[in-house]
């Protein structure tokens, strides 16, 4: 319809009986629009409120007030998580910024329930009842035992009603945060004497109140920072020449730098490096109390009048003293004098018992061995601590730890028992282990989706300590499994077995030729010998592995560690049953070689050697928030030794029908960074890639050397193992490039089937936190992942497997997802949701080859069809944290 302007009415003609329609449909939109609002705003609206309004005004006193929140304004050098880690007080947990407090509400809601003075009264009965039945059963020591354990158990339940309140008060409930100025206040005085520490003598802080509806209060904390004031020059006065002269040899690690912000922090550090410093030195009575700073004034800087815009440096110096202990001339030096090593079933038991029992001097050192066959030799390797030397802190320390790396005493005790003319006698206690011990365990394999069904396993672990006297540890596992999988051709459900032993021997030292090995002592080296043998029985294939390993390990520090496999060495066999399933699966491996695909690698007898070293930097606390760094990068040389042989066996070697050999390459990098947000918030971040080549004719890697994406350790929206290679198709059971349909088949794409790539690249963010209690801490997470695996060969029936600069970045799939974390505090179970935001297979030919883009699969999720269509949700089940 063609509109025409009508100058005279103003109006466009034709144009009356379809704005009367497009009124009625602006009028029915409205309509349409306030019913959804009623719908579904109004439920929302009126959660808001009611969980807002969860504390009414009448159930607090006068001038009560709930915190619900605290910020930090005006702050620049100094951190808002530095600061805030100075309130003692946190604000009832909101949602989304919003005024809504579920755990408030939960908390007045079992508050209802609860009668605090009956709960008391309960613990009292109950405590009273306990002591009469203990007073009876006095002398029954077994008895008495059970009485306690049963007893426990009920008073803890009640001391902790009567102390947290009932079950929703403590899992699903907290406490209400209330108010107070005194406490605002004393928190900017706080804040101000903090950052005077930090070296803004002249900041000043306050605070800022917001009364919300509802007796709610919102705390601003204002900060102004001013001019900093900076280190010009560090004076170091010490009394004692010695010390003086060991003090000024180690300035270059003084943690004072001139020119550096004054900080009392790094100075208390200093001072503890100090200590540490002469203590390794033969200073055993030194401490820090010896070490004094020369006053510093703060007020006058405070006094003075700087201007807000003065940019001018304020510089000061540093006076650090050490003085001497009260009337002597100078720090006393201690010498350890004689050493004494005691074995003994009983940490209690004297000397005296012990010495006629294999009394053994080594070193100047006593070894009293109880009877025991134990090698002083290397239990003297062990001990840093010589007669006659310096005391050394360290040495002292690293004493300790390293006999009880060894993993042969349940309890390692080192006393200085007499200080008598500076001559330190050591005394070192060590309670051994059982020699022989046997475990069992038991649990249920739970299997990723598509991947089989839940199954059970069970482990017989036999251990025998110092078999040969030498310190070592024997250990022998005989494993069963066994569980339901689904077949590779068709989908039917077979039921699986496996069954394994391994042994293992492990030596506290290198096993090295020379006196080489000796370097190694300080840092608790290993070496482990093992052998083992594994059998797999399904109906579509049967496959053996035999495998030995020679694997040295030593450790610098608590955060630098070293692993080298000098040897692992395997042989790898596969049988196919002559029935149905197994003819038909050695079909499906042929033709999948057929169309370039590597699956075919896994069942084909294979021997394969390497050499491979690992080198690990962590500084990641178990349990702890603080910024933390993980660093592990691995290098592997496969078929090493065959570069030895000459050309004409080689090609033998890799081109008949026997076992097939392998001559690789392989390394692998992966980088974590954790940073805390809130002390119960962390951001953390996860790089990790990876390259695998062959260099033998064949060009082949051993299937378990590729790399693998998806899962619950990878991209969390991707089945295990399923994803990539590149942009190219997932496998299907048509072997020819499928022709898709308008729209596609989801039938169409086949993620039965592993994907191997030689080049890995991947990357993971997720931020965790606490969500609620229950029997143990929720947490949640959000997480993105993106990344993919890639073949350096090009597999003409496969487009888009191969890495290429100019083509990789739009191959690289994201997915994204959520999850929650059961802690136990000993373990966390995981479960993660995961979705497909980017999947790069998914741009192919349509109708007359039209191509179809559908990488951008975010659009296609619903939440009304979690397990089908072309994006379903991907559940993650795993063990601990993914990185």
């Amino acid at each position: 319809m063609k509109w025409m302007y009508d100058l005279r009415t103003g109006r466009r003609n034709g144009a009356s009986n379809d704005l009367t329609r497009q009124r009625r449909i602006i009028t029915g939109s409205g309509l349409f629009v306030i019913r959804a609002m009623y719908r579904y705003v109004g439920p929302f609206v009126f959660l808001v409120l009611s969980l807002s309004g969860c504390l009414s005004s009448k159930q607090l006193r006068n001038n009560e007030y709930i915190l619900t929140s605290q910020t930090i304004r005006g702050n620049r050098a100094i951190t808002n998580e530095e600061l805030e880690s100075l309130i003692p007080q946190k604000p009832n947990r909101r949602i989304l910024g919003l005024p809504i407090t579920p755990p408030l509400w939960f908390y007045q809601l079992g508050q209802r329930r609860y009668n605090r003075e009956a709960a008391l009264r309960d613990l009292e009965a109950k405590t009273n009842e306990f002591e009469q039945q203990s007073q009876q059963l006095a002398n029954q020591p077994r008895a008495l035992k059970k009485l306690n354990r049963q007893y426990r158990r009920r008073l803890n339940r009640l001391r902790q009603r009567a102390e947290e309140g009932n079950w929703v008060m403590r899992n699903l409930g907290e406490p209400p945060s209330y108010f107070s100025e005194n406490d605002a206040r004393s928190n900017a005085g706080k804040m101000q004497k903090y950052l005077a520490d930090k070296g803004f003598f002249n900041a000043t802080t306050a605070y800022k109140l917001d009364t919300l509806r509802r007796r709610q209060i919102r705390v601003t904390y204002l900060i102004s920072e001013k001019i900093e004031f900076y280190v010009r020059n560090v004076v170091y006065e010490i009394a004692d020449p010695r010390v003086d002269s060991i003090v000024r040899q180690s300035l270059n690690s003084s943690l004072i730098k001139s020119s550096d912000r004054f900080d009392f922090d790094k100075l208390s550090a200093e001072k503890v490096r100090i200590e540490s410093l002469l203590r390794d030195q033969g200073y055993y009575a030194f401490s820090r109390q010896y070490i004094r700073v020369g006053d510093i004034d703060t007020t006058r800087y405070q006094n003075e009048r700087l201007s807000e815009l003065d940019s001018v440096r304020r510089n000061l110096n540093v006076f650090i003293q050490i003085v001497n202990p009260p009337g002597q001339l100078a720090h006393p030096v201690y010498r350890i004098g004689d050493v004494e090593v005691r074995i003994s079933p009983d940490e209690t038991q004297p000397s005296a018992a012990t010495a006629g029992l294999d009394t053994v001097r080594r070193n100047g050192i006593t070894y009293l061995l109880g009877g025991r066959n134990i090698s002083s030799r290397l239990l003297d390797a062990k001990i840093l601590l010589r007669p006659g030397q310096l005391y050394s802190q360290t040495k002292y320390r690293d004493t300790q730890r390293q006999l009880f790396l060894l993993n042969q005493f349940k309890f390692v005790n080192l006393n200085f028992i007499d200080t008598t003319a500076r001559r330190l006698r050591t005394l070192i206690t060590a309670t051994p282990l059982d020699k022989y011990e046997a475990t069992a365990e038991g649990g249920i394999t739970v299997l990723y989706q598509n991947q089989g069904y839940p199954g059970g396993f069970g482990n017989l672990i036999f251990r025998a300590r110092n078999l040969f006297g030498g310190l070592e540890t024997f250990e022998t596992s005989l494993r069963y499994g066994i569980e339901a999988q689904t077949g590779f051709v068709d989908n039917e459900v077979y039921r699986a077995y496996e069954l394994g032993i391994s042994s293992s021997l492990t030596f506290p030292q290198l096993l090295l030729p020379g006196r080489f090995r000796f370097r190694f002592n300080p840092y608790a080296p290993r070496t482990q010998v093992s052998l083992g043998f594994t059998n797999t029985f399904r109906p579509d294939f049967q496959r053996t592995n035999l495998r030995t390993t020679l694997a040295y390990s030593w450790q610098l520090s608590s955060t630098k560690q070293f692993n080298v496999l000098l040897a692992d060495i395997s042989y790898l066999r596969t049988f196919y049953p002559n029935t149905i399933i197994g003819r038909s699966f050695e079909q499906f491996v042929q033709q999948q070689q057929e169309q370039g695909s590597t699956i075919y690698l896994a069942y084909r007898n294979a021997f394969v050697s390497g050499i491979s070293g690992t080198y690990t930097y962590n500084t990641n606390v178990s349990g702890k928030n603080h910024r933390a760094n993980f660093f592990r990068v691995t290098v592997e040389s496969g078929g090493t030794t065959l570069n030895l042989l000459n050309a004409a066996f080689a090609r033998e070697l890799f081109d008949n029908d026997g076992p097939l050999f392998y001559k690789y390459l392989r390394g692998n990098i992966d980088y974590r960074y954790y940073m805390p947000l809130r002390p119960r918030t962390t951001l953390a971040f996860r790089i990790n890639t990876g390259l695998a080549v062959g260099y033998a004719p064949n060009g082949a890697v051993p299937y378990e050397k590729l790399f693998f994406a998806g899962g619950s350790n990878s991209i969390r929206a991707w089945l295990p193992r399923r994803l990539g290679p590149g942009s190219a198709f997932p496998y299907i059971d048509n072997p020819n490039i499928p022709s898709f349909k308008d729209p596609p088949r989801q039938e169409q794409f086949d993620y039965r089937f592993e994907q191997p790539g030689n080049i890995l690249l991947e990357g993971s963010a997720e931020l965790r936190g606490r969500l609620f209690h229950l029997f143990g801490d929720v947490n949640g997470a959000i997480f993105v992942d993106a990344g993919n695996v890639w073949t350096l060969r090009d597999n003409p029936i496969r487009a888009g497997d191969v890495f290429r600069l100019n083509t990789f970045v739009p191959q690289i799939a994201v997915g994204t997802g959520v999850g929650l974390r059961f802690d136990f505090s000993f373990f966390i179970i995981r479960f993660d949701g995961g979705i497909k935001v980017w999947d790069p297979a998914r741009r192919y030919p349509g109708v007359d080859n039209q191509i179809i883009d559908e990488r951008f699969l975010l659009p296609k999720f619903s939440l009304g069809k979690l397990s089908k269509g072309p994006n379903p949700l991907v559940i993650n089940f795993g063990i601990g944290y993914p990185f």
